[in-house]
């Protein structure tokens, strides 16, 4: 806000690093605030990301493609199992696993079974087994897709919530999820937006966008987080972008962001994104 010959006046702000510098844009909004203030604050950040932000994840996206094509497919083979055994430990833990990394990678690789709960080895199989079947989907995201997704990660576990929207109020922390009679039109909603929003947003903030508003809806009784980053991982598969794990040991900051408004996570996110990939950041 503005104080101009004593009357208020509304804008909207965002500073960004460009180069060695820190650029400045704002937007006027008026004395009151606009209709639709929320798409005109998405409208304004998009702008503002796409003269930093996103021309590095375009160079990510390039670079990233022409280093792939380079390997051979054994190697690839090989790199995206080990990419599972990260995936599968960090999100796993993240919702409380206490597999190990080194268990995780006995488990996948070797097929050798740590002393733990048998339904936490069972899981670390059934992920790695979902993780590859998202990675390879052609298909567009739907609902069916994510229930056959969730359906794989419970169902020698949780067979009574396997594969099933939930029909029953749940709270996570101070979270308390949409109303399970609600959940028909949010998922809807959320699909419909999804197939608009793929033809015209920049892909990673898709992956975000999407992951953030999954997480909100909340529709399983667990494995909502689990599902949520399968998410990510099939947008930037589908895209071309390197593939991205949200690590166990900054879960505290993933949580922060997701209980922050979707803008904020957007940022978090993207940021996030391009400190894991900085090596692909440069003109090659």
């Amino acid at each position: 806000m503005k104080i101009i010959k004593r009357k208020d006046y509304l804008y909207l702000a965002h500073s960004f690093r460009s180069g060695k510098g820190v650029l400045y844009r704002e937007r006027y909004l008026g004395r009151q605030v606009p209709e639709g203030i929320e798409d005109i604050k998405e409208s304004f950040l998009r702008k503002c990301m796409q003269e930093s932000l996103f021309k590095r994840l375009n160079l990510i996206q390039k670079n990233f493609r022409k280093e792939w094509k380079r390997y051979p497919e054994s190697i690839k083979r090989k790199i995206l199992i080990d990419f599972s055994v990260s995936f599968t430990y960090n999100t796993n833990a993240i919702e409380g696993s206490t597999v190990t990394f080194e268990e995780t990678e006995d488990i996948i690789k070797r097929k050798i079974s740590p002393n733990r709960p048998i339904n936490e080895v069972r899981e670390t199989i059934s992920h790695s087994k979902v993780f590859f079947e998202a990675l390879n989907e052609t298909k567009q995201l739907s609902l069916a897709l994510l229930l056959r997704w969730h359906n794989g990660l419970f169902s020698e576990t949780k067979p009574d919530i396997a594969g099933n929207v939930r029909d029953y109020h749940v709270r996570v922390g101070d979270y308390r999820a949409p109303d399970w009679q609600d959940l028909k039109g949010l998922l809807k909603g959320f699909f419909g937006w999804i197939e608009k929003s793929s033809r015209v947003m920049h892909s990673v903030e898709l992956a975000a966008r999407a992951h953030y508003k999954f997480e909100k809806i909340h529709p399983f009784g667990d494995g909502n987080g689990r599902v949520g980053r399968l998410i990510v991982l099939y947008f930037l598969k589908k895209y071309g972008f390197p593939l991205f794990v949200i690590e166990h040991k900054k879960r505290k900051a993933y949580y922060r962001a997701l209980s922050k408004d979707e803008n904020y996570f957007l940022q978090y996110f993207i940021r996030s994104f391009i400190k894991a990939n900085k090596r692909y950041v440069i003109e090659k």
